[in-house]
């Protein structure tokens, strides 16, 4: 099947089985999160994932490329992204397992069902409405700052999603990792890794990984730093490895 570029559209490679995803730089592009959050999911096999605010649909490619998932789910309110997202699914010929679903996270559990998911992944706005400088390109705003959605109707939707049992991975900000934690906490998600990213040996973390489980004990282990460049312009291996170069 042929996949048609519109206009301002280009298609990337991901460096993962072959995979090409469909990006517009004047809209919105995945970042390095997005990649990091990728290496950091588990999803075994039988297990199924949705993904929240998928966007172009970075986070479902790449974790069937990565992992033994039965099958992913994206959610984007954006009905361009979305459907960005359900044309790279059909470029790399993985229409048995991913699909990409228009909706608002704040009414996800209504749209999927309680209790649907072994695996919810979550690459959410960091800033909240008033901090920051919001982007005059309306997609790239609501990708960047809780206009649509706040961190709390995220952690609570996904809770509300997941089995008993089930896995919460997000990937945000160390300065709301307070607040992070105890919303996790409230709506039973219990902190179970965390994983700090800092761009240089020498610098202060500017990313934060976190897995909760629903229901689970409180215990969490704090793994070691991830370091994103060993010099200027020069990834880790590790940071490489996790792109597939």
């Amino acid at each position: 099947m042929s996949v048609e570029l519109l206009d301002h559209e280009r298609l990337d490679e991901l460096h993962r089985n072959g995979y090409f995803i469909i990006q517009n730089p004047e809209k919105f592009c995945f970042g390095m999160d997005a990649v990091l959050l990728s290496g950091f999911v588990q999803v075994k096999s039988q297990e199924t994932a949705l993904d929240l605010g998928t966007g172009t649909g970075i986070i479902p490619i790449l974790l069937e490329a990565k992992t033994s998932g039965l099958h992913f789910t994206g959610l984007e309110i954006q009905p361009e992204s979305a459907d960005m997202a359900r044309r790279s699914v059909l470029y790399n010929h993985l229409e048995d397992k991913i699909n990409i679903e228009i909706g608002d996270i704040k009414d996800a559990s209504r749209q999927f069902g309680a209790s649907s998911f072994h695996v919810v992944t979550t690459n959410p706005p960091y800033m909240t409405g008033q901090h920051g400088l919001t982007n005059s390109n309306r997609a790239k705003a609501i990708a960047r700052h809780e206009i649509l959605c706040s961190l709390e109707d995220v952690i609570r939707e996904s809770a509300r999603l997941l089995k008993p049992q089930g896995r919460f991975y997000m990937v945000h900000r160390p300065f709301r990792l307070a607040e992070i934690m105890t919303l996790m906490q409230k709506y039973g998600l219990e902190p179970k890794r965390m994983r700090l990213v800092y761009p240089f040996v020498d610098k202060e973390p500017n990313m934060v990984l976190l897995e909760g489980l629903r229901g689970g004990n409180p215990r969490i282990t704090v793994e070691k730093p991830l370091i994103v460049y060993k010099e200027p312009g020069v990834y880790t291996d590790e940071i490489r490895q996790t792109y597939g170069y």
